[in-house]
């Protein structure tokens, strides 16, 4: 048996060889995936759709925020991979009496690249998981944006909502060369007044959790004139996990758009 401790402080004692595996958090799936631990990846949730080819023959155990909890204890897992911020904690606790569950808090990449080394320890895949890591701080180490403008990240619509200073997606905007001009904390909910009185020189609509589509860009055009506008991956800034081996080409074609617009 092995020991591990979450990002909560909770400890979970593991079987030397971890066999069967639910993952509750869309990022990690394509994690475990690149991991190549496809055969011990016995449930997924619904938003777990990458990579397509691989998920559609995973039993699908409800959404993140609605997991089957009876569905779920039924496959028996010997670790179940959850995140604080994407779960809810009434269906953490009860899988806990339960399963192994190991919840995530990812707060900036500095937490996804320890996530990485820890679900490569508990699923013996640590070779693989290192590699990912060495080639994912490389590359950021490596990377360096002239932008340096404010940007205000917009997650949702009916009410317009935006991501704070204290989230993964903060950081991501940071190392992209960007600075949050929103102040306040997790996702709070904006008026037409506000982000007016934000004036961001940026504004990004994600494709993610809201669908923002070209459609949406008139209207925020109309409350901030000046603002360069523009629709986003919202993986690319939101999901972590093996998703950082692709961010940088991402943020490179993103920068010449801004920079050309």
């Amino acid at each position: 048996m092995a020991n591990f401790i979450d990002h909560l402080g909770r400890q979970i004692e593991l079987p030397n060889k971890v066999n069967r595996i639910v993952s509750l958090v869309p990022s990690l799936t394509e994690l475990l995936f690149d991991l190549g631990l496809d055969d011990k990846i016995t449930g997924i949730t619904k938003f777990c759709e990458l990579p397509k080819e691989k998920v559609k023959s995973v039993p699908k155990i409800g959404g993140t925020k609605t997991v089957d909890v009876e569905a779920v204890i039924a496959l028996m897992p010997d670790l179940i991979i959850a995140s604080k911020e994407e779960n809810v904690k009434s269906q953490i606790d009860e899988l806990s009496e339960y399963c192994n569950v190991w919840v995530s808090d990812i707060a900036n990449i500095n937490d996804a690249v320890k996530s990485i080394n820890t679900i490569g320890s508990m699923t013996s895949s640590s070779k693989l998981a290192k590699e990912m890591v060495v080639s994912i701080e490389k590359d950021f180490n490596n990377f360096k944006s002239e932008i340096d403008r404010s940007v205000l990240y917009m997650i949702w619509r009916k009410p317009f909502m935006a991501a704070g200073n204290d989230t993964y997606i903060n950081d991501m905007l940071n190392k992209f060369g960007l600075t949050n001009c929103l102040k306040e904390l997790r996702y709070p909910e904006l008026n037409v007044d506000s982000i007016k009185k934000l004036n961001p020189q940026i504004v990004m609509l994600s494709s993610e959790p809201y669908p923002f589509k070209n459609s949406h860009i008139s209207e925020l055009q109309e409350i901030l004139p000046n603002a360069q506008i523009v629709l986003v991956d919202g993986q690319m800034f939101s999901w972590y996990g093996s998703r950082l081996t692709k961010v940088l080409p991402y943020f490179n074609q993103l920068a010449a758009v801004l920079n050309n617009a």
